[in-house]
């Protein structure tokens, strides 16, 4: 059994730890760039790389490590069940700047987990134990990592995986505090983060509906977590990770004046494909990020109903000006609109 392996320095010494949770199609490159100037994680995690018998590392996923200059750790994440493609994929990856290799034993998409893997793993805890005692034979000279939940449809096998998480010397434990049939409805169950915080031998990232900086403390009091992941609020508001340290430090959370946020609607229009990519699907892209950011902005839930309908540039930033520009005075929310 080998010990583990340290981690990569934080931002702050002494401050708990904080991350962006890895998000398919949306913590790709530009977006970690687009958050380190409003005030990076900790670390990164990277969409995940699909492993399969016939995969090869997708090269935009690849360019989220290779490219990446926001000077923060970036890790590299895997999804997948077959063991022989997993170590070979875990290999490949270490020949690259990453902080560490991540597991995604988490997904809870059907179409992942009906094919056993992202979240379908914790189904299988003698699985597990077969893909972290190689994965921890492969990946021996920097952190191995897990992302989960805390069960698939209950949390039978909770302990029995965290007591696997100790026998391979996980170096790092992201925990979301719902299950995979969950989604991301209802509420968090932190105290089960407590509880893996309490019974495995490494670091534990508290990870489910983190929507502020208040939130955040109120997490880590009540879990005694390392850190927190934050997901989807982040995206609603790209200033958290700094409030979190602000509030951590016990300083004043200063308010973000709308305009701000308009700024960094615009800088997410603004990717580098963009020349190359049909309007409809731009207003598209956008308008995922919009779901979380309209959250802050209007906690009446028009702005959502608006921009949900808006079918063109002209009309979705038409929206953007009348809920971001129209009232120079108002700042984002400091906890979203929680009606959706």
């Amino acid at each position: 059994m080998s010990s583990q392996v340290s981690l990569p320095q934080s931002l702050q010494t002494g401050l708990p730890l904080t991350a962006l949770a890895p998000m398919q199609d949306v913590t790709n490159l530009w977006f970690m760039k687009v958050i380190a100037q409003y005030g990076s994680p900790d670390y990164f995690f990277t969409e995940y790389f699909r492993v399969n018998e016939t995969s090869r590392l997708n090269r935009s996923i690849l360019a989220a490590i290779t490219e990446n200059d926001t000077g923060r750790p970036v890790f590299a994440q895997m999804i997948g069940e077959s063991i022989p493609d997993l170590v070979r994929t875990a290999k490949e990856l270490c020949k690259y700047n990453i902080a560490g290799v991540d597991l995604n034993m988490g997904c809870p998409a059907p179409r992942i987990y009906r094919k056993q893997v992202g979240g379908g793993l914790l189904l299988t805890p003698e699985k597990v134990d077969r893909i972290l005692g190689e994965l921890r034979q492969a990946v021996s000279d920097r952190p191995l990592t897990v992302k989960m939940r805390v069960g698939f449809e209950n949390t039978d096998t909770f302990y029995k995986i965290l007591d696997l998480i100790n026998r391979h010397s996980i170096d790092l434990l992201s925990l979301h505090g719902r299950t995979v049939k969950d989604m991301y409805h209802g509420p968090v169950k932190y105290d089960l983060i407590a509880e893996a915080v309490r019974w495995v031998n490494c670091p534990v990232l508290a990870n489910g509906n983190i929507y502020s900086a208040q939130k955040a403390l109120e997490v880590l009091a009540q879990t005694g977590a390392a850190g927190v992941m934050v997901g989807r609020w982040a995206i609603g508001n790209p200033w958290l990770f700094n409030q979190i340290r602000q509030a951590l430090r016990g300083e004043a959370i200063a308010p973000m004046p709308l305009i701000e946020v308009r700024n960094y609607i615009e800088r997410l229009w603004q990717t580098p494909e963009a020349p190359n990519i049909p309007e409809r699907a731009r207003v598209g892209y956008l308008k995922m990020f919009l779901n979380y950011i309209a959250l802050s902005v209007d906690t009446e839930g028009l702005f959502l109903r608006l921009m949900r309908q808006a079918q063109t540039e002209v009309e979705l930033f038409k929206i953007c000006d009348r809920f971001l520009l129209d009232e120079e005075t108002k700042t984002l929310a400091l906890s979203p609109y929680q009606g959706v």
